[in-house]
C-alpha cells in the first residue's frame, strides 16, 4: 500500500486534501525518510518555475530517497522554456478547432492531463503523457510561421479558486484510477519504442500485433513502450527503437529513425533501409547490376513522343507506372495503350523527374516473404483484389484486398526464397518484405518493403507468438552486442 504527499510551498499549508497529507517543503526536508515508512508517493505542488527552487529540490530529493513522485526532475528540465511549433512538430497534431480562435493567444491549465473544455482534452493528454506533471499550463499562440504552443508547470499558488477546487477533484480521479501500485515485476534490460500512428487507416501493425510486440519484448529483457508523438530529443531515452508506421523519406519516420540512429539507438527501420525501400529508382538499379531476377524495367524521364516510343519499342501494353516513393500500391498504375499512358506521364512527372516504367504480369498472387537480418522469417501469398489487377484496390469500399495464405517458409519455391534473400541483401540486414510474382518456375521481385505488413492472425498464421519472438530476440541481440 502506497502512502500519498501532497508538498506545497510552505505558505500555501491551507490547502485541504480529504484523505491524503498535505506537508510544506520544510517539513519533508525534516522529516523524510522515516525509518519503516511504508512506501511513499509524493505530488509536488511547489514552484518550480527556477531552477533550484524549492519544487525542483523537492523531485530531486523525492528520487533519491525512493519516492515515486510526480513531476519528476527530468520533466522539469524538459519544460523550462518549452515551445513547440504545432504544424511543424513530430507527432503532435494542429486542433482543428485552433483556426477558429484568430490569433490567440488561448491559455488553459491541465489538471493531471483533464482539461475542463472536452475539445482539448486530446492534445492535454498528449501534452501529460509526454511530461507527465499535476499542473501544466498550455498557451496558443499564433506567430509568423504557425501555431506554437508553450507549455510549463505552475504551483498550486498559481490557480485560482475555482482551478483548485477542480486540481482537487482530478487529483483525487488520478490517484484512485490511475496512479496505482506498481507490481514487483523484473526490472527489464533495455527501453524500447514502438512508432505508431493511432490515425493511420491501414498500418503496418494491428493493435493485435503491437500488443504481442510487447509481450515477446518483455520475454527477452526488452520494456517496450507504444509511443505515437515523440518530441525531438526525447528518443534518446531508449535503447531501442522500431518502427510499426508506414515509412516514407520526406516524412516524420525517416526523421526520427535518423535521429535514434546518431544517439545510439538499435533501430528498424534504419534510415538506410527506409531510404533504399521507399525508392524504386534505387532498387531497380540495384537489382539490375546486381542479378536479382526482376521484370523488365524502364526509367520514364518525359512525357515526350520520343519517351512514349522508346517505351512501345520495349514493351507490349497494357505497362505498369510506378511513382518511386509510394507503399501499399498507392501510386501503381496501368496504362492500356498510348493515350492512357501519356496521360499517366503527365500527370505524375510533375511530381516526380523519374518514374518507372514496367512489363506488366498478371499472376493470381503474388508472394511476400518475410526477412529479418538475411534469413527468411515467414511466407505468405497475397491474393488479387476481386475484380483488380492489384492486391490493394483502394478505390474499393467492401473489397479493398484479397485473401492470403500464410506458410512455413519451406513450403515456399526454392527459386522465390533465393530471390527474396538475394533483394533483401541490397538493402540491408533489417526486417524486409519482399515481394515476388512467380511464372512458371520462373521469380520475378517486384519491390523490397521495408516495413512489412505484420498482422494478427496473417503474418502470424504459421508461427504464431514465435514470429514476434523472432523479431524482439533480433533487438536483444543487436543490443547485447552493442554493449560489448
Amino acid at each position: 500500500m502506497y502512502k500519498t504527499l501532497l508538498i506545497v510551498d510552505d505558505e500555501d499549508l491551507d490547502l485541504e486534501a480529504e484523505g491524503l497529507t498535505v506537508i510544506g517543503f520544510q517539513q519533508y526536508i525534516a522529516d523524510y525518510p522515516k525509518k519503516n515508512e511504508a512506501k511513499t508517493r509524493i505530488v509536488n505542488l511547489c514552484d518550480t518555475e527556477h531552477y533550484l527552487s524549492k519544487g525542483y529540490y523537492c523531485s530531486l530529493l523525492a528520487e533519491a530517497r525512493k519516492h515515486k513522485v510526480l513531476p519528476s526532475v527530468r520533466t522539469i528540465n524538459a519544460l523550462r522554456g518549452f515551445e513547440v511549433n504545432l504544424e511543424n512538430s513530430l507527432g503532435f497534431r494542429l486542433p482543428a478547432k485552433l483556426t477558429e480562435m484568430g490569433e490567440g493567444p488561448l491559455r488553459m491549465v491541465v489538471f493531471f492531463g483533464w482539461v475542463a473544455d472536452p475539445k482539448w482534452q486530446k492534445i492535454a493528454r498528449q501534452f501529460f503523457e509526454r511530461y507527465p506533471s499535476p499542473l501544466l499550463e498550455m498557451i496558443f499562440l499564433h506567430k509568423a510561421d504557425g501555431w506554437h504552443v508553450s507549455l510549463k508547470r505552475i504551483a498550486w499558488r498559481d490557480l485560482s479558486a475555482d482551478e483548485k477546487a477542480a486540481c482537487m477533484d482530478r487529483l483525487q480521479v488520478f490517484i484512485e484510477s490511475v496512479w496505482r501500485q506498481p507490481t514487483s515485476k523484473k526490472r527489464a534490460r533495455w527501453d524500447m519504442a514502438i512508432l505508431v500512428d493511432p490515425e493511420e487507416s491501414h498500418p503496418p501493425s494491428d493493435e493485435g500485433a503491437i500488443n504481442r510486440f510487447v509481450k515477446a519484448a518483455a520475454k527477452v529483457g526488452i520494456h517496450a513502450e507504444v509511443i505515437s508523438s515523440p518530441q525531438k530529443g526525447e528518443i534518446a531515452q531508449y535503447d531501442a527503437l522500431f518502427i510499426r508506421e508506414t515509412t516514407a523519406i520526406n516524412h516524420r519516420t525517416y526523421q526520427l529513425a535518423s535521429e535514434a540512429e546518431r544517439e545510439g539507438l538499435i533501430v528498424i527501420d534504419d534510415p538506410s533501409s527506409i531510404l533504399r525501400c521507399c525508392n524504386k529508382v534505387f532498387l531497380h538499379d540495384a537489382f539490375t547490376y546486381n542479378g536479382v531476377p526482376s521484370l523488365p524495367t524502364w526509367f520514364a524521364m518525359s512525357d515526350s513522343d520520343q519517351e512514349i516510343d522508346n517505351i512501345e519499342h520495349r514493351f507490349n501494353y497494357p505497362v505498369v507506372i510506378k511513382i518511386p516513393e509510394s507503399s501499399f500500391s498507392k501510386g501503381v498504375f496501368k496504362a492500356a495503350n498510348r493515350a492512357e499512358l501519356k496521360d499517366t506521364l503527365t500527370r505524375f512527372m510533375k511530381d516526380s523527374t523519374i518514374l518507372l516504367i514496367q512489363e506488366y504480369l498478371y499472376t493470381e498472387f503474388d508472394w511476400r516473404i518475410g526477412v529479418l537480418n538475411g534469413r527468411p522469417l515467414y511466407a505468405c501469398r497475397y491474393h488479387m483484389a476481386r475484380n483488380h489487377w492489384q492486391i490493394y484496390n483502394h478505390a474499393s469500399k467492401s473489397h479493398h484486398s484479397g485473401g492470403y495464405e500464410t506458410l512455413p517458409t519451406f513450403e515456399a519455391p526454392r527459386k522465390v526464397l533465393d530471390a527474396a534473400l538475394k533483394a533483401a541483401r541490397m538493402v540491408g540486414n533489417g526486417l524486409y518484405g519482399v515481394d515476388i510474382k512467380q511464372q512458371d518456375k520462373q521469380a520475378y521481385v517486384i519491390e523490397v518493403n521495408d516495413n512489412p505488413s505484420i498482422e494478427h492472425k496473417v503474418e502470424d498464421a504459421y508461427l504464431g507468438n514465435e514470429l514476434y519472438m523472432q523479431i524482439m530476440s533480433e533487438f536483444a541481440m543487436r543490443l547485447e552486442k552493442r554493449g560489448r
